[in-house]
C-alpha cells in the first residue's frame, strides 16, 4: 500500500476505523500506531503524535455528526428507509414500502438502484459489478446505532478528498457499491482503487489474531527487525522471490516500473 501510493506521488492518510463500538478497543489503536512507527511507515496526515495526544478528527468513532449529516441528505432525497428484518445479503427490499421511521432500534437502509458499475482497478484491470444484485439495499446504520463500514468508508473517502484507495483484495466486492453510494451523496468523480493480494495462511483462509496467528508485535518480541518483517511480507505476497531485509522507504522501489504496467518484482 505504502509503496504503490508513494510511487504514484500520493500522500498517505491514516484513519482509525473504529465505527463499531461493540468490537473496537483502544488498545488495538495503540498497538497499530506503535507497530507503524516501529516499521517506519509514517503517514503524511495526521502525525502519529497527534493520535497519541488524543486527536479525534480521524477516528470514525468521533465522526458521528459527519455521518448523520450525510444520512440526512440521503433521507431528504427519499433514499433511506427503516428496516426491522434480520440481516441478509443481498437484501431484497422487504421494508421499502412499510414506512418504518428512522429511529433507534431499526436498521437504516439505502435504496440501491439496479445498474452496473464499471471501474479500472490499478492492479486487476477493468471490473464490472452490479451493486443492487450483489448487495441489495445496503444498511448504513444498524439497530444498535453503529454506522456500517460500507457507509462510513464511502462518506469519509468523499469528504476527506481520498482519490486513491489501496486495500486488500477481500474488499474488491465492495468497490462498485461504494462508488454508487458516494455518487448518491454527490461525488462526481469516483476514487481510483487498487486491490492487493493478502498474506494468507492457506489458499482460502486469511490470517487472524483470533485464531492465534502471529502478528507484528509477536515477531518483534521474538527478535525480528523491522527490515526483516517488511522483507518477509514482501516475499509472502510475491513481490520478491526470496526473503531479504527491506526498509520501509525501499518498498517504493517495488513499484518503480509501475508506469510500464504490471506488478514489478525486485527478484
Amino acid at each position: 500500500m505504502w509503496g504503490l501510493g508513494r510511487a504514484r506521488g500520493a500522500r498517505v492518510l491514516l484513519r482509525i476505523e473504529d465505527h463499531d463500538a461493540q468490537r473496537s478497543r483502544q488498545e488495538y489503536e495503540h498497538a497499530l500506531i506503535e507497530d507503524l512507527a516501529w516499521l517506519g511507515f509514517i503517514p503524511d496526515e495526521p502525525p502519529l503524535t497527534s493520535f497519541r495526544a488524543g486527536l479525534t478528527e480521524y477516528r470514525q468513532s468521533h465522526r458521528g455528526r459527519v455521518y448523520l449529516a450525510a444520512a440526512q441528505q440521503l433521507e431528504s432525497a427519499a433514499l433511506l428507509y427503516g428496516c426491522d428484518c434480520a440481516r441478509t445479503s443481498p437484501y431484497p427490499g422487504t421494508c421499502r414500502s412499510r414506512g418504518l421511521p428512522l429511529d433507534d432500534g431499526v436498521t437504516w437502509r439505502l435504496r440501491i438502484a439496479p445498474g452496473e458499475e464499471r471501474f479500472c482497478d490499478l492492479l486487476r484491470g477493468w471490473k464490472t459489478q452490479s451493486p443492487a444484485d450483489e448487495h441489495g439495499d445496503i444498511a448504513i446504520r444498524d439497530r444498535l446505532g453503529n454506522w456500517t463500514y460500507q457507509f462510513v468508508a464511502s462518506v469519509d473517502d468523499y469528504v476527506q478528498d481520498i482519490d486513491l484507495v489501496i486495500r486488500g483484495e477481500d474488499l474488491i466486492a465492495s468497490t462498485g457499491l461504494q462508488i454508487a453510494m458516494a455518487r448518491l451523496m454527490g461525488r462526481r468523480t469516483p476514487a481510483t482503487f487498487a486491490h492487493h493480494e493478502l498474506v494468507m495462511k492457506s489458499p482460502t483462509q486469511k490470517l487472524s489474531k483470533s485464531d492465534g496467528d502471529t502478528g507484528v508485535r509477536d515477531l518483534r518480541a521474538a527478535g525480528w527487525t523491522p527490515a526483516r518483517v517488511i522483507g518477509e511480507a514482501a516475499r509472502a505476497v510475491g513481490l520478491v522471490e526470496a526473503g531479504r531485509d527491506l526498509e520501509a522507504r525501499e518498498v517504493e522501489t517495488l513499484f518503480a516500473r509501475w508506469q510500464d504496467g504490471g506488478v514489478p518484482s525486485l527478484g
